[in-house]
């Protein structure tokens, strides 16, 4: 009787497994939206109905960099997550006049502490963020931020606080005066964006990912440098990439931002973080009333292999203390 109890289950099992694997496909077609002044690409991953995840990427960043296999695992737990490209980067443009950029010039601007001229802000970028969902006819989500792109989930969550369901800051930063800045030499690296060919810019990529990596992961060179191929066949845009830096430097600190935040809130960061060293997620923590700060032991700032179980077994828990009200995210 057991077996055939066992059996049962099985059989029953298996189509809403196979359901699951389908809904949660992420090679589901890439699509574009025009919302005024740029174009968004993006993927929804899972059903309509079910409460939705929005991920911000970070400088640079194209939705191909979130991992297929953590954006999978949020899916079959339950969640519609949409990934995109933010403005300038990937296959998403922002139609806007596009003045000459004196990167070095702005940054001397900035460490005298002058005023940095950019085309648009991170507060703008956080508005894409929004008429997305309304697009997608989402009225609530929960919203999940890594790196600048956390930057521009604090101005999301600050611009419409009702519409945020909870907020995952990941690997990222108050913006604040004092705190530790990375090193020139990474500086260097992550500004160096112009390349005569194909074959330097995939180097140049690689040579950033392995410096944004963790001392306690060796990396296989030859995965890095398909990685940056990839990144690169799939666009190339150094100078959207410089006006997305452009729009972080221009930053004011946004302690008093993160002061007035009302929204469920965790901080995630890695001890080993170069860039953004981890007192930079500490201190967002500590402007946020009532969140929680998860710190992740070797975590770089890479969504590395070896940390991708430790950053899920962090963002789920938080994400299902607060997906019930997610079912009514719909319009």
């Amino acid at each position: 009787m057991r077996v055939l109890i066992l059996l049962a289950v099985l059989i029953c099992g298996l189509p809403s497994f196979a359901f699951a694997n389908a809904r949660c496909d992420v090679a589901v077609p890439t699509e574009t939206v025009d919302l005024g002044p740029v174009r968004l690409a993006y993927q929804s991953i899972g059903g309509e109905r079910d409460p939705a995840l929005l991920l911000i990427m970070g400088l640079g960043g194209q939705l191909i960099h979130w991992p297929d296999e953590v954006v999978q695992s949020l899916c079959q737990s339950g969640f519609r997550v949409i990934r995109f490209d933010n403005r300038d980067v990937g296959l998403s443009a922002w139609t806007g006049a596009e003045p000459s950029v004196n990167l070095p010039f702005e940054v001397v601007r900035y460490r005298l502490g002058l005023p940095v001229s950019a085309p648009y802000g991170l507060r703008d970028m956080a508005m894409d963020s929004l008429h997305l969902l309304d697009a997608l006819g989402i009225q609530r989500a929960h919203v999940l931020g890594a790196s600048m792109g956390g930057m521009i989930a604090q101005h999301l969550a600050d611009l419409a606080p009702e519409r945020v369901l909870s907020l995952t800051l990941v690997m990222t930063s108050s913006g604040a005066q004092g705190l530790p800045a990375p090193s020139p030499a990474l500086l260097e690296l992550l500004a160096r964006r112009e390349a005569p060919n194909r074959d330097v810019a995939i180097t140049q990529q690689a040579d950033l990912l392995a410096a944004l990596g963790s001392p306690q992961v060796s990396d296989d060179r030859g995965q890095l440098l398909e990685q940056a191929a990839r990144s690169y066949d799939r666009s190339f845009n150094p100078e959207g990439v410089q006006r997305q830096i452009l729009a972080i430097l221009a930053e004011p600190s946004r302690v008093d931002l993160l002061n007035r935040l009302q929204v469920p809130t965790l901080v995630i960061h890695g001890t080993a973080d170069p860039l953004l060293p981890v007192m930079h997620g500490v201190h967002v923590a500590a402007h946020i009333k009532g969140s929680e700060l998860k710190l992740i032991p070797g975590l770089a700032h890479r969504f590395q292999e070896a940390f991708k179980e430790p950053l899920l077994s962090a963002v789920l828990p938080h994400l299902r203390a607060h997906r019930a009200e997610g079912h009514v995210a719909q319009l």
